[in-house]
């Protein structure tokens, strides 16, 4: 698979990370602005500090609501589809040029500007090209140094003390990206929420919750052997926690060793896998 071809990281299109995108940028531009005054912006109207301080601010909050709106389209499209490089790209430059686009009327129609519109548009992004992808590109990199400390952190524990990385269970994401760890004796169950997983585990003596993109069935298929075993479409448990396996009118349920009650529905689909564990145990 060439680079085209390659879907972005799945940091680029985490809810966090896109408010983290859409702030920063945001304060990154006013202060730019207002400071360095790109292409003499401070000139092109004759406004004084204060003025051009109000001014930036109403254009910048205007193009955030652009940023807003094209982030939300795209973390709900990437929760159906994936985006590839160059479609990231595109959608980049689209926004660069609707919010060139949108400060272009702007200074067009409220300060009565007398240049040509065009002319206008193309000042507004070089503009909005320059105060737009300086933070992004800071964030980017920060993501992706975030997300491969992770990752040599994952390593070297591995390499370092295999028998501790030996009992711990990775959770990759969708794109096989790791995003938690955790001991085997301490993971309870997981839960399928729509496209995510909540990976319950035990901290200390309550039971936490870990959220991943993901989907229950690639996360079973990569715990063969394992104490994991599927009991329902929703549900996939950690059959070393089961201390009570009950047989009710609706079917059978299993009722985990910890702290906090809790009972898990097993279904017709996955009865004989669960009774074949039961019996392996004893």
């Amino acid at each position: 698979m060439t680079v085209l071809e390659r879907n972005i990281p799945g940091y680029l299109t985490e809810k966090s990370n896109i408010i983290s995108q859409i702030l920063f940028a945001a304060l990154f531009a006013l202060v730019f602005i207002n400071l360095y005054a790109p292409f003499g912006v401070n000139t092109w109207f004759s406004l004084t500090r204060l003025q051009l301080f109000l001014y930036s601010s109403l254009l910048i909050l205007t193009g955030v609501l652009v940023i807003v709106a094209s982030r939300i389209i795209m973390y709900y499209y990437c929760k159906k589809g994936r985006l590839t490089y160059p479609g990231y790209t595109g959608w980049v430059a689209g926004e660069i040029f609707l919010m060139a686009l949108v400060y272009a009327i702007l200074i067009k129609t409220v300060t009565d500007d007398p240049r040509i519109f065009l002319d206008i548009l193309k000042k507004s992004v070089k503009v909005t090209a320059l105060v737009l992808l300086l933070p992004y590109c800071i964030l980017w990199l920060y993501f992706a140094l975030r997300e491969k400390n992770v990752q040599l952190k994952y390593l070297k524990e591995s390499d370092n003390a295999e028998p501790q990385a030996s009992r711990m269970i990775p959770f990759l994401d969708e794109k096989g990206t790791l995003r938690f760890s955790v001991k085997k004796d301490d993971v309870l169950f997981l839960e399928a929420s729509d496209n995510y997983v909540n990976i319950h585990y035990l901290d200390g003596y309550k039971s936490s919750k870990f959220m991943i993109r993901n989907s229950m069935k690639s996360l079973s298929d990569g715990f063969p052997g394992s104490s994991l075993v599927r009991c329902h479409r929703s549900y996939m448990v950690n059959f070393d926690r089961v201390k009570i396996i009950r047989k009710e009118k609706d079917g059978l349920h299993l009722e985990l060793d910890i702290p906090e009650k809790t009972n898990l529905p097993v279904s017709k689909t996955y009865v004989q896998e669960v009774l074949n564990r039961f019996s392996r145990s004893e």
